[in-house]
């Protein structure tokens, strides 16, 4: 059985970094670039079959500016792409980088 502060379950709490901006830096292009990220991830999703009405791909920016991708997905679907990816990985497949 999994612990609660265990892998995986990171607090997903309040974060200063994310609400205090530095001038200068450019938190949009990361942001767009994360958008960009996103939308192509839900579209891969679908791709493999999975169901992606209950998945949500958001958009954020760092705190350096740089684009982060915040994934969510339903129990059944977090399943069903990791058997995907172990497919993937079994079959001597690679994940572009």
């Amino acid at each position: 059985m999994c612990r609660a502060d265990g892998p995986g379950f990171e607090d997903d709490g309040f974060d200063v970094d994310e609400v205090l901006w530095a001038p200068g830096v450019d938190y949009v292009g990361g942001w767009r670039a994360a958008a960009d990220a996103a939308g192509a991830l839900r579209e891969a999703l679908g791709a493999l079959g999975l169901a992606v009405d209950g998945v949500k791909a958001q958009a954020h920016a760092a705190a350096d500016g740089s684009g982060v991708v915040r994934l969510r997905l339903p129990v059944a679907v977090a399943w069903q792409l990791t058997e995907a990816i172990r497919a993937v990985a079994e079959g001597g497949g690679r994940a572009a980088s």
